[in-house]
């Protein structure tokens, strides 16, 4: 079985090369945290402190327009990084509201600590480089997708970029990402 820090590790792994003694400072600056289902690790408003490395359960970003809907930014399953990218780099209030879908479990890197991180382990700037660039693109192509592409193609390239999640999340969540109402999302989905 895999231990919550096999998974991170194997995560940070995949950019960088760290030495036991490396991997022992990066492990020892994580803080546990569980939340149950319908929980927020982050509302808008308030200031993103740590990013969050799910380890077991589902995270979802979302935000709410001045009408009230719903608009869900991104999904974080088991192997995936989530924290308010914009309060998180600019200290500045939140603009998301981070909730568990269920029951979820993460590792917390407190902001604070990551800088610690950056002076003790410095190839650790690089590895939190690469996820900021990663997400910068994502959130561009996702953009330009809303903006240019019919709701079915959003939707298959929602289920390529969460294939673990096609049949795990409510249809709701999907229809609130992709940027539809439940209606249209179930209508088009029998279409298909």
């Amino acid at each position: 079985m895999i231990s919550d820090f096999d998974l991170i590790l194997n995560n940070v792994g995949k950019h960088i090369t760290l030495t036991d003694d490396e991997k022992a400072i990066f492990t020892s600056l994580l803080v546990p945290k569980q939340l149950k289902r319908k929980k927020h690790l982050l509302t808008a408003g308030e200031i993103c402190k740590h990013s969050a490395f799910i380890t077991s359960g589902c995270l979802r970003g979302y935000s709410i327009d001045v009408n009230g809907f719903e608009h869900v930014l991104s999904f974080a399953p088991p192997d995936w990084w989530m924290a308010d990218m914009y309060s998180l780099i600019t200290h500045q209030p939140g603009l998301l509201n981070i909730e568990a879908l269920e029951e979820t479990e993460m590792l917390l890197l407190p902001k604070t600590s990551q800088l610690k991180l950056y002076e003790m382990v410095p190839k650790f700037e690089r590895f939190f480089r690469i996820l900021t660039e990663n997400s910068l693109v994502a959130s561009q192509q996702r953009l330009i997708d809303n903006l240019s592409l019919p709701a079915a193609e959003r939707y298959a390239r929602f289920c390529r970029r969460y294939p673990t999640l096609i049949y795990h999340l409510p249809q709701k969540q999907i229809a609130a990402y992709i940027g539809v109402t439940p209606e249209f999302f179930s209508k088009m989905r029998k279409e298909m």
